[in-house]
C-alpha cells in the first residue's frame, strides 16, 4: 500500500480516536504547539466513562478541556513539566501538578521508562508523499515521547508548518494507529511589550553583546526590549541556538542581525527545539531553510553549547539572595514556570570559551497591597525552588547593574548583589549580611 492508501485506512474522527485510551492510562500531548485541540475535546468528552486517566504536558497555551471539564479531576489528572500563566491558575486551584526536570534530561525519562506513556496524542504537519509528517514547532523529546507510547494517536493540521530538522524531527505514518485532521489555527504566544523597566534592564545586558554571538533568549518583556536594541544597532552576524524560538528572534532575523554566518557549529543554521509565538512566526518558519529544529538532548547539552565559543545565555529570573543562588521558577512554595533549560545554558554557557550567562530580574517588586519587597534577599527561607546553584551563577542583572559573580568569595557577593538592589533595601541587606557573617568591614556602605 502507499503511504496515501494507509492514511486512509487510519483516518478516524477524534471521538473514535480517543477509544485508545483506557482507564488508568498516562496520555502524552508532549510540549506547547504540539497540543491536540480536537482530541483534548473529545478525551475530555468521556470523563463520565474512564477513571485515573493522567494527562502529560507542558507550557498549555488554551483552555485544556480535560481540565476544564473535570475540575474536579474525577477522571483525569493533568500533569506539567513546565507552567505557562494558565498553568499557573490550574495548579493553583489543584486541578494540575507539576513534574520537576531539567529540559535536557526530559527525553531520558520517557526512555528509561521513568515517564510512561500509554497513549501519544500530538499535532503534526501534513504528511508528505513517503508517509511523513514534520514534528512541526516542537522538536522536543518528542522522539523519545513517541518511541515510549504503546499506541500512537497523530492530529494533522495544516496550520502546523514544516519545519527542517538535523535529527528526530518526523514520524512515518506506517509508525502510527491512527490519525484525525484537525484544521484549527495553533495557539499563539505574541511577544509581550517592553516596559521602562524592561529597557533599563535591557540596556545593562547589552554591552555585552558582541558581533558574531551566538544568543539564547529567554520569552517577556526585557528579551523584547533587548532584541529592539539589537535589531536598531551595528551588531552584525549573530547566531541562533536556542531551547524555545519566539517572536524576538524574528525581529532579529527581520533586521538582518542574525546571519549565523560565524557559528562553529551548525555553521549558517539557526537552532531551536520548541517555538512558540504569532501566526507571523509560525509562517517564517514553514519550509525555512536557514532553520532546524532538534531534540532537547542535543540543543541544550552543556557539550554542544560549549563548542558555539562566543555564546551568550540571558534568562529571566524570580529572585537571588545574597549567596548568589538563584529561584527562577517558583515563589515561595508557589509554582511560576519550572526549571526547563536555565541550568542547561547556565552550565554550557559557561564552558565555552567566551560565554557569558545573565539572569535578569527587577531589582524589586510592589505587592497587590502596594507594599515594595526587594527581589534580592537576604537568605531563601520560604520554600523558594533554587533553579540556579550558587557555584554556577555568572552575570546577576537589575535595572541597577549587572555584577558577575563567578570566583567571588560571599562577602564579594554580598556588596555586588547589595549594590544592584533597589535602593530603599540596601541598609537592610547590610545588616542582614553582617547577621550572617558575609560583611567585611571595609566594604562599601
Amino acid at each position: 500500500m502507499n503511504p496515501f492508501d494507509i492514511y486512509k485506512e487510519k483516518r478516524r474522527t477524534p471521538e473514535e480516536a480517543v477509544q485508545l485510551v483506557r482507564p488508568g492510562d498516562w496520555v502524552d500531548y508532549s510540549q506547547t504547539c504540539s497540543f491536540p485541540a480536537a482530541l483534548d475535546a473529545a478525551l475530555a468528552a468521556r470523563r463520565d466513562e474512564l477513571t485515573d486517566v493522567k494527562i502529560r504536558h507542558a507550557i498549555s497555551m488554551r483552555p485544556v478541556q480535560v481540565v476544564e471539564q473535570d475540575p474536579q479531576h474525577q477522571a483525569f489528572t493533568y500533569n506539567l513539566w513546565h507552567c505557562s500563566g494558565l498553568d499557573r491558575k490550574y495548579i493553583d486551584t489543584g486541578r494540575a501538578f507539576f513534574s520537576p526536570m531539567m529540559f535536557r534530561f526530559c527525553g531520558s525519562y520517557y526512555r528509561r521508562g521513568q515517564a510512561p506513556v500509554n497513549v501519544a496524542m500530538v499535532t503534526v504537519s501534513p504528511m508528505d508523499s513517503h508517509g511523513n509528517f514534520s514534528y512541526g514547532l516542537t522538536n522536543c523529546c518528542m522522539q523519545e515521547m513517541l518511541e515510549a507510547a504503546d499506541r500512537i494517536i497523530l492530529e494533522v493540521n495544516p496550520n502546523m508548518p514544516f519545519i527542517y530538522g538535523m535529527a528526530d524531527d518526523h514520524i512515518n505514518i506506517r509508525d502510527v494507529d491512527v490519525v484525525v485532521e484537525n484544521n484549527q489555527p495553533l495557539s499563539e504566544a505574541p511577544s509581550r511589550g517592553a516596559s521602562e523597566l524592561d529597557k533599563q534592564i535591557a540596556a545593562q545586558i547589552f554591552p555585552f553583546i558582541h558581533d558574531g554571538d551566538t544568543l539564547q533568549l529567554g520569552i517577556g518583556g526585557m528579551p523584547n526590549a533587548l532584541g529592539t536594541l539589537i535589531a536598531e544597532s551595528d551588531l552584525k552576524d549573530l547566531g541562533m541556538h536556542t531551547e524555545l524560538m519566539s517572536d524576538g528572534y524574528l525581529d532579529l532575523y527581520k533586521a538582518g542581525k542574525i546571519t549565523n554566518k560565524r557559528k562553529p557549529l551548525q555553521h549558517g543554521k539557526g537552532v531551536f527545539s520548541i517555538c512558540s509565538g504569532s501566526k507571523e512566526l509560525y509562517e517564517f518558519l514553514d519550509h525555512n531553510i536557514d532553520i532546524l529544529s532538534a531534540p532537547m538532548h542535543y540543543v541544550n547539552d552543556p557539550e554542544t553549547i560549549r563548542q558555539l565559543d562566543h555564546f551568550v545565555s540571558i534568562n529571566g529570573c524570580i529572585a537571588c539572595d545574597l549567596y548568589g543562588q538563584v529561584s527562577s521558577e517558583s515563589a515561595g512554595t508557589r509554582q511560576i514556570s519550572g526549571t526547563g533549560g536555565q541550568l542547561d545554558f547556565v552550565t554550557g554557557a559557561y564552558t565555552a570559551e567566551h560565554g557569558r550567562t545573565f539572569l535578569a530580574m527587577a531589582s524589586s517588586r510592589v505587592d497587590k497591597k502596594g507594599v515594595r519587597h526587594s527581589n534580592i534577599v537576604p537568605c531563601f527561607t520560604g520554600g523558594d525552588i533554587i533553579t540556579t546553584p550558587r557555584a554556577q551563577t555568572m552575570y546577576i542583572v537589575t535595572e541597577y547593574g549587572a555584577v558577575n559573580l563567578a570566583g567571588l568569595t560571599t562577602w564579594q557577593r554580598a556588596e555586588k548583589l547589595i549594590g544592584i538592589a533597589h535602593p530603599d533595601f540596601r541598609e537592610d541587606l547590610i545588616k542582614a549580611a553582617e547577621q550572617q557573617k558575609i560583611w567585611r568591614n571595609s566594604n562599601k556602605r
